[in-house]
């Protein structure tokens, strides 16, 4: 009896021997979206020799950094409104705290008593941004949403446009 167990415990351990063996030495397959055919542009130099410019497969331009959005952002459309929304109660109606008025895009430029709010193409140094990013505004009323002050920081990124 005791051989019998002894033999089974064996071939058990065995057989999960190679099984755990067989597991780690197989290919994993990548997701699809990965295997995307990674293609070099043809220099100019290479058309003008005599190749083909049909010989490099053509590529959608998808390539977008993480966390940026591929749409662009409108002031009067996507930023005025969360502006109407939850800022002019303090910055544009019948008062302006700290004489920041965001009812307009002009108003929005102009900036408040100590400066600029906005560093078109620099989100990174637009005090607006760090304030809404922060949660530091507005102090009285729901915060905005993380889409929101993704909106207001996509549109100071690229530029503050009047769009």
């Amino acid at each position: 009896m005791k051989n019998k167990k002894t033999l089974l415990v064996l071939t058990l351990s065995l057989l999960s021997t190679f099984i755990l063996v067989g597991c780690g030495t197989q290919a994993v397959p990548e997701p699809a979206a990965t295997q995307a055919p990674q293609t070099q542009p043809q220099p100019a130099s290479a058309t003008a020799a005599g190749s083909s410019p049909t010989s490099v497969p053509a590529q959608a331009s998808t390539d977008v950094p993480a966390g940026a959005s591929s749409a662009t952002v409108s002031f009067a459309n996507d930023v005025l409104p969360i502006l109407e929304s939850r800022c002019v109660n303090c910055h544009g109606g019948e008062r302006t705290e700290r004489g920041l008025s965001l009812r307009s895009y002009e108003d929005v430029m102009a900036g408040s008593e100590n400066g600029a709010v906005i560093a078109p193409g620099d989100a990174a140094n637009s005090l607006l941004v760090e304030l809404v990013t922060n949660q530091q505004m507005p102090r009285r009323g729901p915060k905005l949403t993380p889409p929101q002050v993704q909106t207001i920081t996509d549109w100071v990124a690229a530029g503050a446009p009047d769009n």
